[in-house]
């Protein structure tokens, strides 16, 4: 099985953004694009993506989840890196026909098509360390992917660090591939010393978001994650889980828990925490690791919240239970 994310359709929508508007979307090779070496992307990291599924239904058709959420988001990341504003009518357009012509390649669940929308700065200048890119291209990708994660497989293991953060706090609720790339030596070395799968950026001693995704902790009938702020990602899965976790009559709570509360609520024997994005929904935390002491969640795999949460959002993703909140899509 290839490795999630690395297999992609032949063909892919692609938009350019040249002077007042767009050029009328059209379909491609995927290995087409042409890029001038000054490009202000390759300089001034003027790139942000989404990254959404569409999903096989019983009867055959094909679903998308949370389209318009993810839109709505990457038109607000273009807005916030001053790139030309997407029409988000045609972007709609430019995955709903994309995925209408792979259709049969979409994977049957527990697989899905993995959808990233890209937008970045294409002006041939490298004058312009301060100054927006005016012309733009913006494509949609294609991805067949399996299964991200295994529920037999253990908890991840969290490396809680309070002396950094992921990105700068202005920039956070930007899905940008520089605040990835901002967030990936803390991961590496945290790997390297302490086998650590993943870091939760804690500054300030609060836990924020990890490098890659939300963070969910889960004890007591009880959700907590940070509230919403321009410092971190706004999920789209996390967005779903807690309403579906409010569903289930979980009481949500979205406020500040900082290190010490984290590791005192580890300690007890129903506490669970998982991270939320679109590729595995919710991956559970088996272990925190702080000042060099490692913190066990329960039996250090999935608890039954985390499961119970999952298997709701991929049955309503799956078409094996009803959209309450009309979160799919035809294509």
């Amino acid at each position: 099985m290839a490795a999630f994310g690395t297999v992609f359709m032949p063909q892919m929508a692609i938009s350019r953004f040249e002077g007042s508007q767009w050029s009328p979307a059209e379909m491609v090779a995927s290995d087409s694009i042409t890029l001038h070496p000054g490009a202000h992307v390759l300089h001034y990291s003027s790139t942000c993506f989404e990254g959404l599924k569409a999903f096989k239904q019983p009867n055959g058709s094909i679903k998308l989840f949370r389209m318009d959420k993810n839109i709505e988001r990457f038109a607000q990341s273009s807005r916030l890196l001053s790139l030309p504003a997407i029409d988000k009518s045609a972007t709609a357009k430019m995955i709903t026909d994309s995925v209408a012509q792979y259709a049969s390649e979409v994977p049957a669940p527990p697989g899905s098509m993995y959808i990233r929308p890209t937008h970045f700065g294409i002006d041939p200048a490298i004058g312009k360390a301060a100054a927006p890119s005016l012309t733009s291209m913006q494509y949609i990708l294609l991805s067949p992917v399996g299964e991200y994660f295994s529920s037999d497989a253990g908890g991840l293991r969290l490396l809680l660090d309070e002396t950094g953060m992921r990105c700068a706090p202005h920039n956070g609720m930007i899905k940008s591939g520089g605040n990835y790339a901002s967030a990936l030596r803390p991961i590496m070395d945290a790997r390297d010393k302490y086998q650590a799968d993943q870091v939760l950026f804690c500054p300030g001693g609060f836990a924020q978001e990890t490098g890659a995704a939300n963070f969910l902790l889960i004890d007591d009938g009880e959700i907590i994650t940070k509230a919403l702020d321009e410092s971190f990602l706004h999920g789209v899965t996390r967005d779903s889980i807690l309403t579906l976790a409010r569903d289930m009559g979980l009481t949500v709570s979205e406020r500040e828990i900082s290190v010490a509360e984290l590791l005192e609520r580890s300690a007890k024997p129903g506490c669970e925490a998982a991270l939320s994005g679109t590729a595995a929904v919710l991956a559970p935390v088996g272990t925190f690791i702080h000042n060099d002491k490692e913190y066990v969640l329960g039996n250090g795999k999935e608890g039954p919240v985390t499961r119970k949460l999952r298997q709701a959002m991929n049955d309503i993703q799956w078409g094996l239970a009803e959209d309450k909140h009309n979160w799919l899509v035809d294509v």
